[in-house]
Order: structure tokens, then sequence, then C-alpha cells
């Protein structure tokens, strides 16, 4: 597969991105809620960017969802799942991350086989 061309990636990095720079219109901005979907929002970018960098690495896709996990369950562990803006946020975008890192792991798993020869190239 191709650097920068798996769709599942680029729909987690923009799930990211809405997450980080969604505390800037949601109210009320309490720290934990900014923090955490900041946090967590910069660092799915990040993996998601990485592996649009390096489709053959499947252990980003398992960062990604692993990530997008942290933010699903953000809002209970910062104590903001009240706040119905930051919360729903969260959610959302964690459950696109987990979605995504997982359904782009068999086309990682592929580019992974085909860049490394294949599983028959070790015995050959």
């Amino acid at each position: 597969m191709k650097r920068w061309t798996r769709w599942q990636d680029w729909v987690a990095a923009v799930a990211g991105l809405y997450a980080a720079l969604a505390s800037i219109w949601t109210t009320p901005r309490t720290g934990a809620s900014m923090t955490l979907m900041i946090v967590f929002g910069v660092l799915m970018i990040a993996a998601s960017l990485w592996s649009l960098a390096a489709p053959a690495m499947v252990s980003m896709e398992w960062i990604v969802a692993v990530l997008g996990a942290l933010l699903f369950i953000s809002p209970w562990v910062g104590a903001y799942a009240a706040n119905m803006g930051a919360a729903w946020t969260s959610w959302i975008c964690g459950a696109v991350g987990v979605v995504m890192g997982l359904w782009a792991l068999a086309p990682a798993e592929k580019a992974h086989h085909s860049s490394h020869g294949g599983p028959r190239a070790a015995h050959a």
C-alpha cells in the first residue's frame, strides 16, 4: 500500500483534530475536559499520521485504537461526563478512533506482509 492513502487513518486523524479543537467551542471548559480532549486528540492525530507515513506498521493501528478507547473513557475518568458537549465529543471521536484503528488492521497487515516478502520469505 502506498503512503498517505489509507482512508481509515485520515478519518481517525480528523476525529483527533476535532477532539483537540472542540475545547474552543465546548462549554463549560473544565480543566479535565480540555486537557484530556486536547492530549488524546493530538496523540490520535500523531499516531494516525505516523501510520499514514508507514503503512506497513501494524502496531500504529493498535495505538490509534487504544488512544480512541482512552478518549472514549476520558469523560468518566476526568469526571466531565455531566458536561454533555465535551462528553459526547469525547465519546464520538473516541469511538471513531477505535473503529478506524481496528478497521485499518487488515490493510496494515497486508502491507506489512507484502513489504517483507510475504509469510514464506523467511523460509526461502
